[in-house]
């Protein structure tokens, strides 16, 4: 579905990505790892067209390195930004209409299915989106990538800051994710989620793959967490 090789990525000067390398399958979700400076939102970035890189990134078989982001977006990948983006003198509905690539075709999403996800997003959805909470703007934005009917879903950071009880909703709206075959590559730093959810785990350390495994592999690999993740 979605394979990188040898991606290098840089902002002005600084060289930031070091030959990336990975894959990520049809219908898998892969949590991308590693601690704060790592290269993990460069990562999502660069494979949106938003930083300067060289190398490959081969979505469903075409080239897209080098395509503009909406052209990207088009082509069926789907972006939540950490900082959520949504906007905000709009409302929560029409939020979500934004998300819609064509109006007046449907895609495997209705609105239904995303009040149905987060029944909070329905209580307000004639609501202006810049007064709702942080939680509540961050299940607006997963909801309005959704409604562009992506075949891949990058989730940047989607839990932080977020309440416990929130932070469960978005775990559940993974899994839903799941159970509809949406490939997911999930940049992410509370590993108890992304070991839960996740088929396989990349672990990111200076801007380069240090590890490539399964949640058990990870588990059981206490050098590589102690040495990449824990603080």
């Amino acid at each position: 579905m979605l394979a990188l090789k040898d991606l290098h990525a840089y902002y002005g000067k600084s060289h930031v990505l070091h030959g990336v390398h990975f894959e990520v399958g049809s219908g898998e979700i892969v949590a991308l790892l590693g601690r704060n400076g790592s290269g993990r939102s460069t990562t999502v970035k660069a494979i949106m067209g938003q930083v300067d890189c060289t190398g490959s990134v081969v979505f469903k078989g075409q080239e897209v390195r080098g395509l503009k982001a909406f052209e990207i977006a088009h082509a069926g990948l789907g972006y939540v930004p950490e900082n959520r983006d949504i906007f905000p003198t709009l409302t929560v509905h029409q939020n979500l209409m934004l998300g819609q690539k064509r109006a007046n075709r449907s895609g495997r999403w209705s609105f239904t299915d995303m009040y149905g996800l987060f029944p909070r997003l329905k209580e307000r959805q004639h609501v202006e989106a810049g007064v709702l909470s942080g939680g509540e703007q961050q299940m607006l934005t997963l909801c309005r990538t959704l409604m562009g009917d992506p075949e891949l879903i990058m989730i940047d950071e989607p839990t932080e800051g977020l309440a416990p009880k929130i932070v469960e909703l978005v775990a559940e709206y993974l899994r839903e994710l799941k159970r509809r075959g949406i490939s997911v590559l999930l940049v992410e730093q509370k590993l108890t989620i992304a070991l839960e959810v996740a088929d396989r785990c990349l672990v990111m350390g200076h801007g380069q793959i240090v590890f490539d495994g399964t949640p058990a592999d990870l588990r059981a690999d206490a050098d590589i967490r102690k040495e990449w993740l824990e603080v």
